[in-house]
């Protein structure tokens, strides 16, 4: 794979080599919708709004996170495109990102349908599981309200995972 190849493709560049799917990420909305909501996720990320800014797993600009993602690196010298490809999937990286975060929970069903139906067919399914099923918006896990609309829950990825996600909110706010 070139460096270029997957930049043209605006599905794989936010469809992530580890089974993200960008759109559906914070900061990756923040960057592409809500300037307002970037300023917050820096200041509280303790980063400045170009650090924080994200446009996608694939893409030149990235936020420090997923600049420093090592499984990307991984993959490229692998020649794989995603981390379902690997012999070694699960490895003990993907295994210790997986369980750090709510947002990560659905990782290995993620790889296993990019590898059964592409990550074209894949990502059409991810945008149905993050919009709210009354607007359409697309919303990140931790939206457990729609951003645009107010449905609860946002998305059927938070209806599924509320526990989790609210748990988790809960730990970071005592931190």
């Amino acid at each position: 794979m070139s460096n270029n190849q997957h930049v043209k493709d605006p599905i794989k560049m936010t469809s992530a080599v580890c089974g993200l799917f960008c759109p559906s990420c914070s900061v990756y909305i923040a960057t592409k919708e809500d300037p307002e909501r970037l300023k917050r996720l820096a200041k509280i990320l303790n980063q400045t709004i170009e650090e924080t800014h994200c446009e996608g797993c694939r893409s030149e600009h990235r936020t420090v996170y997923c600049k420093n993602c090592t499984m990307i690196e991984c993959a490229r010298r692998k020649g794989i495109e995603f981390c379902g490809e690997c012999e070694e999937f699960p490895c003990e990286e993907i295994k210790t990102f997986q369980s750090l975060m709510p947002h990560r929970l659905d990782l290995w069903q993620s790889q296993k349908r990019i590898k059964d139906v592409g990550y074209e067919q894949w990502s059409w399914e991810m945008g149905e599981h993050y919009s709210c099923p009354e607007c359409r918006t697309l919303n990140s896990a931790y939206d457990m309200v729609c951003r645009k609309c107010g449905n609860t829950p946002s998305c059927s990825y938070v209806e599924m995972n509320k526990e989790a996600i609210l748990n988790h909110i809960t730990k970071a706010k005592k931190s």
